[in-house]
């Protein structure tokens, strides 16, 4: 399979700059898998789509203010890093702009000196990783000097830094949104189990493997980086009761989709664990663990339109993606909300 194979043409203006006023005010484009068939609905009507007795499965995790900027201690060059991985003992693995400046032995000053990173190793695709200098609590450092590491296409200030983060962000650690959780607010969630739905909770921390551009034409040549998951016995056990029963299993996001994958993959039945995972899904790849997808509209060329595809069908996803664009629904992680269905009555 092609880069270009998924590709789609999409005007700047329908990239979402800002999110709306209220989380839940968004459009939903409803795609069935099976026939290819659209309807044109607002978020909320996402109940319409869940019966007592499905499981919707949320990514818990939960945004730093991972994006600082600082200066060379030797040079006062300009320097920008986003921490995309806490290894352990104060060493981050962080991406870096411009990287050619950092090399091992450089160290970058943050603030007035409140935070410094000494890089000790280099690595390709701009990532270095540093050795955090500081005194005091790291978090409370980055809420001070650190922003909200927005994704490069949105251009506009967030007035609200809370609107970059899902109303049931809990586990610390990503270094963007699991942006398809935005629409949600406790107000429908409450909705949600008053129909019999149950809630269950996983995380996976947002890093490169989710977000890093895919540069090889063969798109079998990509290699993903590792994002850290967890999942715990509660939702292992209502998971498990979930598929027994018959009922379905609605993931939102792209990142659930992976974590339950992956678990499934390699326990061949959700269980409590955590871990690292790489897993790159496209088409051809057969889904175990999940039913139902809600997710936002992906970038051209993204392994996330890949994960799409592999669920939907390539020319079911381009189809969706040309009449969202002639409807003007909003792109990207502000924008509005597709949701991947299939017809229970056929076989797939």
């Amino acid at each position: 399979m092609q880069l270009e194979d998924f590709d789609y043409d999409l005007p700047e203006e329908l990239i979402a700059q800002v999110p709306l006023q209220k989380r839940d005010a968004s459009r939903l484009l409803v795609l069935d898998k099976n026939t290819g068939k659209i309807q044109h609905r607002s978020f909320p009507d996402i109940l319409d789509y869940m019966e007592a007795g499905d499981t919707l499965v949320l990514n818990d995790t939960k945004v730093l203010p991972a994006r600082l900027i600082g200066i060379k201690e030797d040079t006062h060059a300009v320097i920008e890093v986003l921490l995309l991985k806490d290894i352990q003992d104060n060493t981050w693995e962080c991406l870096t702009r411009p990287a050619k400046r950092v090399h091992v032995g450089t160290t970058i000053v943050f603030g007035n000196g409140e935070l410094k990173a000494e890089c000790i190793e280099e690595q390709d695709e701009g990532i270095r990783k540093y050795r955090l200098i500081y005194d005091g609590i790291l978090l409370e450092i980055l809420e001070h000097l650190g922003t909200m590491p927005l994704p490069p296409y949105i251009h506009e200030k967030l007035e609200d830094q809370s609107r970059y983060q899902t109303v049931y962000a809990k586990n610390i650690g990503s270094s963007a949104a699991p942006t398809a959780g935005l629409h949600f607010t406790q107000e429908l969630l409450e909705k949600i189990k008053a129909k019999g739905i149950h809630i269950a909770y996983i995380t996976l921390h947002v890093g490169l493997g989710t977000f890093r551009p895919v540069q090889e034409e063969n798109i079998l040549d990509h290699k993903m980086h590792t994002e850290y998951y967890e999942m715990n016995e509660e939702t292992a056990n209502l998971l498990t009761k979930t598929r027994k029963e018959g009922k379905k299993i609605i993931a939102v996001g792209t990142t659930t989709v992976r974590t339950l994958e992956t678990i499934m993959m390699k326990y061949h039945q959700f269980q409590a664990c955590q871990g690292n995972t790489n897993i790159f899904i496209y088409p051809g790849y057969q889904f175990q663990a999940i039913d139902y997808l809600i997710t936002n509209f992906h970038l051209p060329k993204s392994t996330l339109i890949m994960l799409v595809s592999a669920l939907a069908g390539r020319e079911n996803i381009l189809h969706a993606y040309q009449e969202a664009v002639k409807e003007k629904y909003r792109f990207f992680s502000f924008g509005d909300s597709m949701f991947i269905q299939y017809d229970r009555n056929r076989n797939e």
